[in-house]
């Protein structure tokens, strides 16, 4: 199968508009923006560090400077944004499946994991869903406010636990 990188983009941008994302953008590796500050904040202000299979806190798990050299290898890839958690994830391996299947060998898609209703990671240390589940964007290094504002979407500090989030999915293409 022949790839056509412009053409294929196009068509997975408008399956993630039918899938429901309220926005799919296209985005090239220079527009993600690496900050390894990204682990403080899930060190010292996520209730999850230490658990789960996601986690950068997993035995084992890259750190996000060493993250930041493998999505480099990647040119571009797809941000994918929803007000649901769950939407998004799965808009997300939807567009990594239909990238694989065009020849995208290395698809890989990063979101918050909404898979379970609960974490079975949080209650022991076995992922039920270990080929599903994927990190989220901020656990391997990315800022995700200046990387989603760089594209145009919106995303803004939550100043009350009522107000609608935003979630966003990255999928790497290449």
């Amino acid at each position: 199968m022949q790839k056509d990188p412009k053409k294929d983009a196009e068509y997975l941008i408008d399956l993630a508009t039918k899938l429901g994302a309220d926005h799919a953008v296209p985005f090239k590796i220079d527009d993600i923006v690496f900050d390894p500050r990204t682990i403080l904040k899930c060190m010292f202000g996520c209730s999850d560090w230490g658990k789960g299979n996601t986690y950068p806190s997993r035995p084992g798990s890259l750190k996000p400077w060493e993250y930041q050299k493998v999505f480099e290898k990647y040119s571009c890839g797809i941000i994918v944004h929803s007000k649901d958690k769950k939407l998004s994830q799965n808009i997300s391996f939807e567009i990594e499946r239909q990238a694989f299947i065009k020849g995208y060998y290395f698809a890989f898609s990063l979101s918050d994991c909404a898979l379970c209703r609960e974490c079975a990671g949080h209650r022991s240390d076995d992922c039920v869903n270990p080929k599903k589940a994927r990190p989220a964007l901020q656990s391997v290094g990315i800022d995700v406010f200046e990387t989603v504002h760089r594209l145009g979407l919106p995303l803004e500090t939550l100043k009350d636990e009522d107000e609608q989030q935003n979630w966003y999915s990255a999928i790497f293409i290449e």
